[in-house]
């Protein structure tokens, strides 16, 4: 087999899971995004590793030996990345990545951020100071 088959295949599952990336919001479908440009990446580094291996008289194979490294390293990642996602998700009951903010964060309709640590109270809190 040539070695433009692969290398090719590699390049558009790489572009997709760019676009995943970059275009959704869903952290799920992010994460899955990521798995695929890591698979992309696999797929050259055995793809070069064999094309390579018929070229030079020593077979170190370390193309195959990385991409080994690089499924267990994808594994943790997409394992810890799962609860990080599903503990969010049971907290503030969204995995949309645009409407996870900070805590501490308030976000005011002008466009600026403030730190609600150091922000003014809020009518309600003056209401209840004052009832107090």
């Amino acid at each position: 087999m040539h070695l433009a088959y692969p290398a090719v295949l590699s390049a558009l599952l790489f572009c997709t899971g760019l676009y995943g990336v970059l275009a959704r919001r869903n952290a799920i479908l992010v994460l899955m995004s990521v798995e695929l440009m890591l698979n992309a990446v696999n797929l050259n580094l055995v793809a070069f590793d064999v094309w390579l291996s018929r070229t030079a008289e020593e077979t170190l194979h370390s193309g195959q030996a990385l991409t080994l490294f690089t499924i267990a390293i994808a594994a943790a990642e997409i394992g810890i990345g799962l609860a990080i996602v599903l503990a969010v998700h049971r907290n503030r009951g969204t995995a949309d990545i645009d409407r996870l903010r900070d805590t501490s964060e308030r976000h005011d309709p002008d466009g600026t951020d403030h730190d609600a640590r150091t922000a003014e109270p809020s009518d309600e809190a003056q209401k209840a100071e004052a009832t107090a």
